[in-house]
């Protein structure tokens, strides 16, 4: 089921929640801050670019992504296969239609202490170093640090435009990146429940961990 492509969309998932609008400060970290504070729901398209550790390799996917406090996102990719990830509140659910496979685990062994916990009401302090990072690609940066060291991510950065979130980059254990770069976000989005629950197909293979 992809798993480092599931690593990648849920890290980029829980950064999104601190996309909002608010005033851009010089201190990148607290501007973070207060995203991950006030933003409650949001919508927007995205490409991801998964590098190799050696530079050589790149995959490339787009897709839609959506999310809502607590514990709910979702990401259909569309391109260039279709698959889908859904955590509704319970459950992270992946589905490949390619397959016709669905798999799920429960939310917290799914997020466990990865980035994604902040969707599920973690804190930014409890689970990272926070650091202002260099300005690069016209964006303000800032780098979270897990504070677990035997987890699966380095770190990741986190790039805002002015006042909106705009690209999300992972750095594996591995040395793998996933650049996740944000388009049309749509801020405390009305979204309705429907869009965090999946049902599996009829005839669909499914495997519940």
């Amino acid at each position: 089921m992809r798993p480092a492509l599931l690593r990648a969309c849920v890290a980029a998932a829980g950064i999104a929640l601190g996309a909002a609008a608010g005033p851009l400060r010089a201190d990148g970290v607290e501007q973070l801050r207060e995203f991950a504070r006030d933003v409650r729901s949001g919508q927007a398209s995205f490409t991801q670019t998964v590098t190799s550790a050696d530079g050589q390799r790149r995959k490339v996917s787009s897709g839609q992504f959506e999310f809502q406090r607590p514990n709910r996102f979702r990401f259909a990719y569309t391109r260039p296969f279709e698959q889908l990830i859904v955590a509704d509140g319970q459950k992270v659910w992946i589905y490949d239609a390619d397959l016709n496979q669905a798999s799920s685990r429960a939310l917290g062994q799914a997020l466990g202490a990865t980035p994604a916990a902040l969707l599920a009401g973690g804190s930014l302090e409890a689970d990272f170093t926070l650091a202002a990072d260099a300005s690069r690609d016209g964006l303000t940066w800032v780098r979270a640090t897990p504070k677990a060291r035997d987890g699966p991510f380095r770190e990741l950065r986190v790039g805002f435009r002015g006042r909106d979130l705009a690209a999300v980059e992972v750095t594996d254990a591995f040395g793998q990146r996933s650049l996740l770069q944000f388009g049309a976000f749509t801020v405390n989005a009305v979204l309705p429940a429907e869009r965090f629950r999946f049902v599996p197909p009829a005839g669909a293979e499914v495997v519940e961990q």
